[in-house]
Formats: structure tokens, C-alpha cells, sequence
């Protein structure tokens, strides 16, 4: 068997050696011909999987170690019979932390403050976990959630959401057709929704806010944000990041605990396509909850504030910084 995997996939390198060919490629260096008798594809976000790459390959299998899959043509691998499997939930908590130590950073007051949760699924429903245990009242928007009949007492449309809370946080995929397009979801009118003063998140994918849209909220100076992912990424809207509280290059996910997390979830696929077993010793379990959660442990976890001027001073290095990335610890 030949595995081609991603290079800077951490805790990856020696466990499928016993099993497999492994040949490591920068995220880019994905090729056709380096792909063709592969079985099995280890990628991250930005190695872009569709008929121009797989065409003619033997790949049986794609495992992407993110949550998103937005890199990969779902529809062309289904028709080819290649299986497709991502990490969900693999960076909640991480995320998690970031949104709140950048909420908390910003003056969100859980005890009497609102937040508003657009997606509420993995990334998500943690993020709401983390405010019940706060204090916080929470407002979630989740239309598919809401049509299998899994919404709560907690749930409102859109519109009233933005109205009503004084941070909104965006946990949504990118998803550009059908019932429920998020490309765009926030935009002009929106925007305007939301109250004077007020913070918006965007730790989901960078398209699902509007970008020039949020530059001219900023430059009127009437709403504030926090930006960890942006459209157009790695090259980004540099006028915007000057313009935010905190500014970051696509890393809220990015715990320690999260990383292992997405490696294991990719090994268990491999395992379970091929029938083989892989040495996952020492990678972190599935998360569970986080029953001793303070505000003080979270503003203790992480400060934002180091990787928002790392971005700032040098924006041109985007994936530079990423790739980098000194991975934190969860709260």
C-alpha cells in the first residue's frame, strides 16, 4: 500500500510506516503524478482534491485532518467511489478557547452579556457548552438543526440572533448551494443588524462573512471584530486586519490536544478502509467536556493578542506563521 500524506501533519510520521509506502508532500506539492498509484491521500486544508488531481489515480481513500471539507470535490470522489473522511470535532475545544479568550479579551461580560452561536455543531455546540458553564445566555442559529427537529427553546431565525446578542460567533462550514448556503451568510444587511458596539467572531471559514462588507463596518467604526479566518487566505484583506481586535492566520483550532486528535480520526480511517491496524498510541481521545471551565482558566490558556501582531507585523506570512505554529494547550 502507498500512502501519500501531508509534511507537516504532526504525529503522524512513523505509524503508518509498517503498513504502507509513505511519501510526505508539502500541501501544495500534491501532484498527479505523485498520486497516481497511491491508495490512500493524508491532506490538510488547502490541497485542493478533485478530477484534476485524482483522474486516473488508484486513490481509494481521502482523509483530511481538519474539520472542513471545502478543499475536496465531495460529489466527483463519490461518483469516482473514492471515500472521503474528515476529523469533526477535532479542534472544538480549540476553538473554543479562542473564541472565548478573545470574547472575555474584548469586555464580554458572561453574567449579563448575550452571545449569539451561528452553527451549532461540533465546533459549535462546544462553544455553547463553555458559555452555559460561564453563566452566559445563549442564542443559537442552525436552520438544518432545526428542521430535523433537534432545535431548543435556545434557537432563533437569523435576523432576531444578530438583533438580540452582543457578540455573534460564527461556526458554520462553507457551503456555497442548496437549502442552506453559508457563502456569504453575513453581509451588508446583516451586518447592519447587528447593535452599535457589538462583536462579531469568525473562527469558521473566511467566505461566510462578507469581507468588504465588515472593512466599511469597521472603518464607520460602529462594530468590532475578531478575524481568525479570512477569504482569499493566505493572501488577506490587509486594510481589514489592521482594523480588528485580534487578527489571526486560520490557527483557533490549533491545540496540542486538538492536532493529536485529527491525527488519530485519519489513522482510524485508514483503518477502517484498508482493514489494518495502526499504532495511535499516546494521541488524545475524543473530548468529553470541561466540568471545572473558569474564566480565569481560559484568559490563563491563551492570549491572542501574541499571534494577532505576529499577523499584523507581517501579513504577506500567513501560512508561514501556520505552518509554525507553536501548538497551545487546551483550557
Amino acid at each position: 500500500m502507498k500512502i501519500v500524506a501531508d509534511d507537516n501533519i504532526p504525529f503522524l510520521r512513523g505509524r503508518l510506516e509498517p503498513i504502507a509506502e509513505v511519501v510526505y508532500a508539502d500541501q501544495f506539492g500534491f501532484t498527479p503524478e505523485l498520486v497516481r498509484d497511491a491508495d490512500a491521500l493524508i491532506i490538510r486544508t488547502r490541497t485542493r482534491c478533485d478530477v484534476e488531481l485524482l483522474k486516473d489515480s488508484n486513490v481509494q481513500l481521502v482523509a483530511t485532518a481538519t474539520i472542513g471539507t471545502d478543499q475536496i470535490d465531495m460529489d466527483w470522489c463519490k461518483a469516482a467511489g473514492i471515500t472521503v473522511r474528515n476529523a469533526p470535532g477535532c479542534n472544538a475545544p480549540g476553538v473554543a478557547q479562542y473564541v472565548w479568550s478573545s470574547l472575555l479579551r474584548c469586555g464580554f461580560d458572561p453574567k449579563k452579556d448575550t452571545l449569539g452561536i451561528v452553527g451549532c455543531g461540533n465546533v459549535g455546540s462546544v462553544v455553547r457548552e463553555w458559555a452555559e458553564r460561564l453563566g452566559a445566555k445563549v442564542l443559537v442559529n442552525d436552520p438544518p438543526k432545526a428542521e430535523r427537529g433537534e432545535g431548543d427553546e435556545c434557537y432563533r431565525d437569523l435576523d432576531t440572533l444578530l438583533r438580540e446578542c452582543d457578540a455573534v460567533t460564527l461556526h458554520t462550514p462553507l457551503i456555497k448551494s442548496g437549502n442552506h448556503p453559508t457563502y456569504h451568510l453575513i453581509g451588508e444587511r446583516e451586518l447592519a443588524l447587528i447593535g452599535d458596539g457589538k462583536l462579531i467572531v469568525n473562527a469558521a471559514r473566511g467566505p461566510v462573512v462578507k469581507g468588504d462588507a465588515l472593512l466599511r463596518e469597521l472603518q464607520s467604526g460602529r462594530l468590532r471584530a475578531v478575524v481568525d479566518t479570512w477569504e482569499g487566505e493566505p493572501i488577506i484583506d490587509t486594510a481589514l486586519l489592521e482594523l480588528v481586535e485580534y487578527g489571526t492566520f486560520h490557527i483557533a483550532g490549533y491545540s496540542h490536544e486538538g492536532k493529536q486528535r485529527a491525527t488519530r480520526m485519519v489513522l482510524e480511517a485508514v483503518e477502517d478502509k484498508f482493514g489494518v491496524n495502526v499504532d495511535k498510541s499516546g494521541l488524545q481521545g475524543a473530548y468529553t467536556g470541561n466540568p471545572g471551565l473558569t474564566a480565569g482558566r481560559i484568559l490563563d490558556s491563551y492570549d491572542p493578542a501574541a499571534d494577532s501582531e505576529a499577523l499584523k507585523n507581517a501579513p504577506q506570512a500567513f501560512d508561514t506563521l501556520r505552518r509554525n505554529y507553536n501548538f497551545r494547550h487546551e483550557a
